[in-house]
């Protein structure tokens, strides 16, 4: 057997230790060492089908030829003196949608769609507030529109984590914006959660309506044209997009970047707008054009599904009241909460 005869090699290093000026061949059966003042290298093979190559202290696997030995070697191949953080594909995945706060458009009812405003103070309580809710919720990834107000409250929310990994925004604009922006340190990377900002998750525009305010824009076309503008699936203010029009493009995103994501395992929270994930709620949902045109989002309120199965389950908001029977669900979010506590204690 392959791990009889690399137990044996291991026995022939342990009687001779690896820290004196010398060199070393013995043969283990079918496998053959090599001990050097620097180190050691360890050649494994099983009827010349099965490959094994251990270099130095750390037993890095080279080569592996047969699975039917992966629990084995998984075992030695961790460094003696270092914990490695190997990444496991997971049955399930936490999606977390967050319509950002209050806008200083919101607060004058004005249209805003794609005109780049910040919160307000409200806004930033509200994003705040988003942050608590979600603290015990799993975080790997955070996907953003590519307008402040979205990208504000990602960065707030994630104050609150009680894992405290900081967002990074990722900067692919340029060859120069990925050179100046890399990180150096593997310790300091595993601490980063990455925030990618795509346009294609931004609010719908509202064209020539941008910039006007909503009870004078309805005195002037009439509070039912304004409302077919708003609210309709298909119909399109001047020059703006309808939902209709929103939705093929945040849903294709969806699909194309932040799907996979999940399917691997990855923990995702998108911050975005109203109309932009009433689009994506919609792929999700299978919602109908005339169910998704009533429904309405919430500033500030997240929203939590569990990716399972190539399936998402709505688990609604994760409110204080409701956090445990969020957390009832799921196992695994159950087992993260619980490696947080012990993180405290």
């Amino acid at each position: 057997m392959a791990a009889t005869a690399f137990n044996g090699c291991i026995s022939t290093i342990k009687s001779h230790g690896h820290k004196s000026n010398f060199a070393l061949d013995q043969e283990c059966g079918n496998s053959s060492l090599r001990l050097t003042s620097k180190g050691f290298k360890i050649n494994l093979e099983v009827s010349g089908k099965e490959r094994y190559c251990f270099r130095q202290r750390g037993f890095s696997v080279i080569q592996a030829s047969s699975s039917s030995q992966t629990t084995v070697l998984d075992q030695v191949s961790t460094p003696l003196n270092n914990k490695v953080d190997t990444p496991k594909k997971s049955s399930e995945a936490a999606l977390i949608l967050i319509r950002h706060g209050e806008s200083l458009w919101n607060e004058k009812n004005l249209f805003t769609g794609c005109v780049d405003v910040p919160l307000t103070k409200k806004g930033v309580e509200e994003a705040v507030e988003a942050g608590k809710r979600i603290s015990n919720i799993p975080v790997d990834m955070i996907y953003t529109s590519a307008l402040i107000r979205a990208q504000m409250t990602a960065m707030l929310a994630m104050t609150q984590h009680r894992r405290k990994k900081v967002p990074i925004v990722l900067h692919n604009e340029s060859e120069q914006a990925k050179s100046w922006s890399q990180i150096f340190s593997e310790e300091t990377k595993k601490q980063c959660i990455p925030v990618v900002t795509a346009w294609q998750l931004n609010e719908r525009m509202y064209g020539e309506l941008q910039g006007l305010n909503k009870q004078e824009t309805a005195d002037k076309y009439g509070k039912e044209q304004v409302h077919e503008w708003r609210r309709s699936f298909d119909i399109p203010p001047p020059n703006g997009e309808s939902l209709e029009m929103c939705a093929e493009r945040a849903v294709a995103y969806f699909k194309e970047h932040i799907e996979p994501q999940l399917q691997a395992g990855k923990n995702v929270m998108i911050a975005a707008h109203g109309n932009s994930l009433r689009s994506i709620i919609m792929y999700l949902d299978k919602l109908t054009s005339q169910e998704v045109i009533s429904l309405e989002l919430s500033t500030g309120i997240p929203m939590l599904y569990i990716v399972k199965e190539e399936k998402y389950i709505r688990r609604g908001s994760p409110a204080a009241p409701s956090e445990a029977s969020v957390y009832a669900y799921t196992k695994n979010l159950a087992r993260y909460r619980q490696k947080l506590d012990e993180m405290v204690h």
